[in-house]
């Protein structure tokens, strides 16, 4: 019955594919990309909160909440997480048992209607795109890289192929070790370009803006990004391109540059302290590779109402104390990691929303050049940056150790001096100066963020 109720659904999926219009595609040269995230992207990602079981109206809530409270601030996408092709995956571990796919005929998967009502006669996410879109924001979504694997039991056809099946371009080495749904592609088998092609055609066909590809980072599948990197360029719709999880080998950071808007440092980021500590050592490999169009990713922020049906955990407020979330949202901001928030945004607290819509703060984020470490020794780290239009200096300073501790740094050390005017990025307080150094005593975990003008 299962296997009936399978191909009635290619079949009914056939039909209307076949019924849409043909239009010419643009492509874009090897560089373009870079144009499409010229600052670090902001948005909304369903996975700390919903892990693999986010539905419409959740996505919905959460577009709507951006669009009132956080779009005015530079806020855009809204991306959904892993496995919206599953009609009855579970949170608290994927259901990899009988898991119901929802796929073409071409073995590229839909979403799920049960979950994703408006997909329903093969429309895809086009009507939720749609939505985000008319709300003047950007839909995203997760995928993992590699060939369904129920497109190649079925020797499922290749989409712009003469014949292909998937079972031709597939191979079970390097598969992903903590989801069995794909197997790798083999990039230089017939037909593994024209999968990729295939595939991205449908997201540009949807709509799609941000795309985010797992299991792409550790091990470092060059020849798979190569291939997506290459459909995106040709499907005619600009996609940011995330790769994902961390992490990513600093030798392959000049590859990663080439190809990707965005990739992944280091594994999930949860609301614990060493996740936040781990993220700082790690940092200290990639800020040279900071730059516009591709940017070092910190991973998603683990604040607000999180793991309501996540992967980590029970439905909470964010474990994180107060200091700690000032420490993870200034760490995010001055290094101009991609900012992609994870709780869900209609639970925020006040708080929570302060930390997402500090103008200066993002100012900093978004303009900032010249991003680079000043010290990390004995608990205390200190970075800096520069106003690339104002020529202010920006001036983070963290206590990383469990006790009090006063973090100072020499101002000549970052172009400024005794006569500079001071400001509190947190508070908007002006500090005065009249010593070659300045310094703040911070609490344990605790953070100051400051802006220097002469």
């Amino acid at each position: 019955m299962r296997s009936s109720i399978f191909f009635l659904s290619i079949f009914i999926l056939a039909f209307f594919t076949s019924c849409q219009p043909k239009k010419t595609i643009k492509t874009f040269n090897k560089d373009e990309f870079k144009s499409w995230a010229q600052t670090p992207p902001m948005g909304w990602n369903s996975w700390d909160c919903y892990g693999p079981t986010v539905e419409e109206h959740e996505v919905k809530a959460n577009a709507d909440y951006m669009a009132e409270k956080l779009k005015a601030y530079g806020w855009e996408y809204i991306v959904v997480d892993i496995r919206w092709f599953v009609e009855n995956d579970k949170a608290g571990g994927y259901n990899q048992t009988d898991p119901h796919y929802v796929i073409d005929e071409y073995g590229r998967y839909q979403p799920a209607v049960n979950r994703f009502p408006s997909a329903k006669d093969g429309k895809g996410f086009k009507e939720l795109a749609n939505y985000i879109h008319n709300k003047g924001l950007k839909f995203g979504i997760h995928i993992m890289r590699g060939i369904p694997k129920v497109a190649v039991e079925n020797k499922l056809p290749i989409k712009g192929t003469d014949g292909i099946t998937a079972d031709q371009v597939y191979s079970t080495e390097m598969q992903c070790k903590w989801l069995k749904d794909n197997y790798t592609i083999t990039a230089n088998k017939p037909g593994a370009q024209e999968y990729y092609n295939s595939i991205f055609e449908l997201y540009a066909e949807w709509g799609v803006d941000f795309i985010k590809i797992d299991d792409l980072s550790r091990p470092y599948h060059q020849g798979e990004i190569e291939l997506i990197r290459k459909a995106i360029d040709q499907c005619g719709r600009p996609i940011v391109l995330s790769t994902s999880p961390g992490e990513t080998p600093i030798e392959a950071g000049k590859h990663v540059q080439k190809h990707a808007n965005m990739w992944r440092m280091v594994d999930d980021v949860w609301d614990t302290w060493p996740h936040i500590t781990h993220l700082m050592d790690i940092c200290q490999k990639w800020y040279p590779y900071i730059a516009s169009g591709t940017w070092p990713d910190c991973d998603m922020i683990p604040l607000g109402r999180i793991s309501i049906r996540g992967e980590r955990g029970n439905d909470r407020m964010t474990r994180l104390s107060k200091d700690e979330q000032y420490t993870l949202i200034t760490l995010f901001s001055i290094f101009k990691s991609p900012l992609m928030f994870g709780g869900d945004l209609p639970s925020n607290d006040e708080f929570t929303l302060s930390l997402l819509t500090n103008k200066e703060v993002l100012e900093m984020h978004r303009d900032g050049i010249n991003v680079h470490q000043l010290f990390q020794k004995d608990g205390k780290l200190a970075i800096t940056s520069k106003n690339s239009i104002t020529g202010d200096i920006y001036l983070a300073l963290f206590n990383i150790s469990d006790s009090p501790v006063e973090v100072a740094v020499e101002l000549n050390k970052i172009g400024a001096d005794s006569n500079c005017k001071v400001i509190d990025l947190w508070t908007g307080e002006e500090i005065s100066t009249t010593s070659d150094t300045f310094g703040r005593e911070l609490a344990a975990h605790a953070c100051g963020l400051f802006k220097l003008r002469q």
